[in-house]
């Protein structure tokens, strides 16, 4: 297996996405012996708060939180993704270099069009890697298994994932964009206190992992069926 092998790859529009939406997920896996990886398509140009240059340099703090192998940002331009060939093909050789077995791609229905954008162009590079005459210079690779973050859709969950011991650094993730997230004269119209969004994102965790009966859960949809082998041992109780 290459050195750049990744087991689970995060595939999102923005710095600070994953973190809001997967990274329990990501450090969950981390701890658990997977190699994880992050490809932020771009650097949040756009944004009312900070640079491009800051937001990077606040996603690499993140990161090294989250214990991700792996994070790169492909500068793409912000508020201006398109599903174009150029675009799938290059995130399409990234996946043939990392090599991913499963994918998180954002929910493919959002508010902002980066985000739907990039579950389109995610999803397609995902397949068109797995083509052998897109480049002879490098092998194909197909992702086993891609999965959406649900967290900010209105839809109910293939499942969901307990991240409750790892919750806590999920948010601190979150909180090293300090050009985001700190106290700031610059859209405070837009953008709510800390505190605030604590409370949010903290509200909506509880409500996922009440579904399963722990602390906090993020959730995940899935396009296809999923197989259960031993129905003996399904974890969420029924009564």
């Amino acid at each position: 297996m290459p050195e750049t092998t990744i087991d689970l790859l995060a595939i999102a529009a923005h710095p600070d996405d994953v973190e809001q939406t997967c990274g329990g997920t990501l450090l969950r896996a981390a701890e658990s012996g997977y190699r994880t990886g992050i490809i932020d398509l771009t650097a949040g140009d756009m944004g009312t708060r900070g640079t491009p240059e800051t937001r990077i340099a606040e996603s690499e703090a993140a990161a090294r939180i989250l214990k991700v192998a792996r994070r790169e940002n492909l500068r793409w331009p912000d508020a201006r993704l398109e599903n174009s060939l150029a675009f799938r093909t290059a995130l399409a050789q990234r996946l043939r270099e990392l090599r991913p077995r499963t994918v998180i791609l954002p929910y493919w229905e959002g508010r902002h069009p980066d985000h739907y954008r990039a579950s389109e162009i995610g999803y397609e590079a995902c397949f068109l890697a797995g083509l052998r005459k897109l480049d002879p210079q490098t092998e194909p690779h197909r992702p086993f298994k891609i999965i959406y973050s649900s967290l900010y859709a209105n839809v109910t969950p293939s499942f969901v994932v307990d991240v409750s011991p790892w919750f806590e650094r999920r948010m601190e993730s979150l909180f090293a964009y300090a050009s985001q997230y700190g106290a700031s004269t610059d859209g405070n119209n837009l953008f709510p206190a800390e505190g605030e969004i604590r409370d949010r994102l903290s509200s909506i965790a509880r409500f996922y992992g009440n579904l399963i009966g722990v602390r906090y859960g993020e959730p995940f949809v899935v396009k296809e069926m999923t197989r259960v082998d031993d129905v003996v041992s399904l974890a969420v109780r029924s009564i």
